[in-house]
């Protein structure tokens, strides 16, 4: 049995792997492509708080965030969304960079590294 939990795998890819005590997840994006950046970003958080419960863990443990916006202007809309997802006290290491999504409809995605919960 291999110490290292692996979730929603596929072949390429699992959106987010425990190991060592920490989680690792991969870009989270909207469901609805056809959303603003405020509703995917919202969309987003929701899948990123699912996975770390998944993983036994919540956004209070997130260490860092990687933001990918598709358009910087969208810089301050996904602020707001940031402001309220996160706890008060508990801000992670962040980065934000433009970059161009693997789907051209995706306004924004999320890299997430958390720490498991305490033991």
């Amino acid at each position: 049995m291999s110490d290292i939990l692996r979730i929603d795998q596929n072949q390429r890819r699992s959106r987010g792997v425990v190991h060592n005590g920490f989680i690792f997840l991969t870009g989270q994006v909207g469901n609805d492509m056809g959303g603003d950046v405020r509703q995917q970003a919202s969309e987003a958080f929701a899948k990123v708080d699912d996975m770390l419960s998944q993983a036994g863990s919540d956004k209070t443990r997130v260490m860092s965030v990687t933001i990918w916006l598709r358009d910087l202007e969208d810089y301050d809309a996904f602020n707001e969304v940031w402001d309220q997802w996160i706890v008060q006290g508990q801000s992670p290491a962040r980065a934000c960079a433009k970059a161009q999504l693997a789907d051209p409809r995706a306004r924004v995605e999320l890299i997430v590294i958390a720490a498991t919960a305490a033991a």
